[in-house]
């Protein structure tokens, strides 16, 4: 039971995040692993009216970072480096970013994998990358509650 709060608190404090106010995402976590979708939206589009990077690196930043979090109850973690490779462009739509933990070296130092899909199940983006712990606890005022 004590994870299963862990993971309630960690959804709790990725909703609360001013950032999501602007995805409205939809959001999952299990031990070592993370889902999260939104509603592809036109306000999220480049000049050439498909989805802007920065929002694919947020689905998979996100679903990463969360998929490693799981695995620690103590302190806020940060992402340290990440990569990605872009697919294909998304201009409509539901996608939805799954993250795995692919490294955990005695709850110090993370590695993830994420792979982005357009609602077709094709895969449009994936990633991975480093996540270190800070020195910021988890608590209720990032909205861990």
């Amino acid at each position: 039971m004590e994870d299963l709060a862990h993971l309630k608190k960690l959804e709790n404090m990725y909703n609360q995040a001013p950032v999501n106010a602007l995805f409205k995402p939809f959001i999952q976590i299990l031990k070592g692993q993370c889902v999260i979708s939104i509603e592809v939206n036109p306000q999220h589009f480049h000049a050439a009216k498909a989805l802007h990077g920065s929002v694919y690196f947020k689905m998979l930043d996100d679903a990463a970072y969360f998929a490693c979090s799981s695995h620690n109850k103590e302190v806020f973690l940060l992402t340290k480096t990440f990569q990605i490779e872009f697919k294909r462009p998304i201009t409509q739509g539901k996608i939805t970013a799954k993250g795995i933990v692919t490294q955990n070296n005695n709850n110090e130092n993370f590695m993830a994998k994420a792979e982005l899909f357009n609602e077709d199940g094709k895969i449009v983006a994936f990633g991975e990358g480093q996540f270190v712990k800070s020195k910021i606890p988890l608590n209720s005022e990032l909205g861990y509650l």
